[in-house]
């Protein structure tokens, strides 16, 4: 079963023993997904409780709806919301300010005439604006909208609620501030001017669900003609959470990753830093194969062997990743006998993990809980602490290595709200930057 809707169900249920497990035993009867219960109000004779579930569809919904009003014996359901759309009501950010004014005194500091002795001295050392204005402590998160989520070329303003949410994790995790830009342009040379042209108010920039193939070209050149830390968070931020995902597998079930026989399937902007990381991490035989041309040149350019089919990647890897947004595309008589096999495409993966499994795989996972969010806040607080100019394969190595060694035996990945994960990926990448500027 594969969730894509979230909804809230208000409830009602008399305080009779065993009739909160009715409605529990329901929703998992019919393959829907419990989350967070709240309870809304207790009274004399019954209780209004507020539970979040995941459903496959609409007809899920309806389905689990009229189950439970079948019921009987007094239990209501009051209403269906989507707690989702209410959380966005507003949007997600604002601007604040870190001082209060409530004097004429404080008005002077924080604007005129104050402000002026602070500019003089940014005008006459640049670096200050570091210490004195919010340019160090702030990222630019820039979408075109061209790949937003599984959604595909929705545009810019439909994916804003994904850069919003890309700035809530930075503020939350890390303290950085996550300002979205979006741009009415995917056309390589008018995105890198206009990112070359905002970016002196940022201390680095975020490209975010900006579509293969024209995402590298665009990152490419950004890295080389800024100053300031640039990272293509759908490459190299999957990249990392993927790389510590297979690590940890690979402790499970025995593997040793250097010496192991890695395929991948899809190189489209994920697929393809998957393995230009894993070929940074030492991976001496990296696989590849995918639909296009183009990403096929992209991945021997980089190092890859270009395979011919999915048959091809199957028999001759020991590790096997996907993502090529295919349901079903792995079947079960192509799993080999002891494979690690992580089937990324959300929310619909290329083999079920349970399918994996049983047809003989030592490890399987889906992409649930390979979450770039482990990855991309303590990156880049580690990148901007540090002051480094740009975003290396040692620093994200060191990223990756943080997130294995923050996991709990037997689990892929650590919780992504587990804020020890985030301190760990920041202190990790900061040694890496300052070592890597030694060197």
């Amino acid at each position: 079963m594969e969730y894509s809707i979230i909804r809230n169900l208000i409830v009602e249920i008399p305080q009779v023993p065993g009739n909160f497990a009715k409605v529990v035993s329901v929703i998992g009867s019919e393959q829907a997904d419990l989350g967070d219960i709240e309870t809304l109000k207790i009274g004399t004779h019954s209780t209004i409780r507020d539970i979040s579930v995941q459903f496959e569809d609409e007809a899920h919904i309806e389905r689990v709806v009229e189950k439970i009003s079948q019921l009987g014996g007094g239990i209501t359901i009051h209403a269906v919301s989507d707690d989702v759309l209410k959380a966005h009501e507003g949007g997600k950010i604002h601007m604040g300010s870190r001082r209060e004014i409530r004097s004429l005194g404080d008005l002077r500091r924080v604007y005129t005439p104050g402000v002026a002795n602070v500019c003089k001295a940014i005008e006459k050392d640049p670096e200050q604006a570091n210490y004195f204005t919010s340019i160090g402590n702030s990222v630019a998160i820039v979408t075109d909208g061209t790949a937003i989520l599984g959604l595909g070329d929705i545009g810019p303003v439909a994916g804003m609620p994904v850069m919003e949410g890309k700035a809530v994790l930075f503020d939350q995790f890390v303290g950085i501030s996550g300002v979205p830009i979006l741009l009415d342009t995917s056309d390589p040379d008018e995105v890198v001017e206009t990112i070359k042209h905002i970016h002196k108010g940022y201390g680095g920039i975020l490209l975010e669900d900006i579509g293969s193939p024209h995402c590298f070209e665009i990152e490419d050149r950004l890295k080389a003609e800024l100053d300031i830390p640039v990272m293509h968070d759908d490459q190299h931020g999957t990249a990392v959470v993927t790389l510590a995902a297979i690590l940890s597998a690979c402790r499970t079930a025995g593997v040793d990753l250097a010496k192991a026989k890695v395929g991948q399937i899809g190189l489209g902007a994920a697929g393809l830093a998957i393995c230009r990381m894993l070929m940074a991490y030492g991976v001496e035989e990296m696989y590849g194969s995918d639909l296009s041309d183009d990403a096929k040149d992209r991945l021997e350019k980089s190092g890859g062997t270009v395979v011919s089919s999915v048959d091809e990647i199957m028999e001759k890897s020991d590790i096997v990743v996907a993502t090529t947004g295919v349901q079903g595309l792995i079947k079960k008589e192509q799993v080999r006998e002891g494979q690690i096999i992580l089937a990324l495409s959300n929310p619909h993966p290329e083999i079920k993990p349970d399918d994996a499994l049983a047809a003989g795989a030592a490890f399987a996972a889906d992409g649930r809980l390979v979450n770039n969010v482990l990855g991309f806040p303590g990156i880049f607080r580690g990148a901007l602490n540090a002051r480094t100019k740009e975003i290396t394969y040692p620093m994200l190595i060191a990223a990756a290595q943080a997130i294995v060694d923050s996991t709990r035996e037997g689990d892929l990945v650590p919780h992504p709200l587990d804020p020890n994960v985030h301190v760990a990926v920041t202190e990790a990448v900061e040694r890496a930057a300052n070592t890597g500027k030694l060197q």
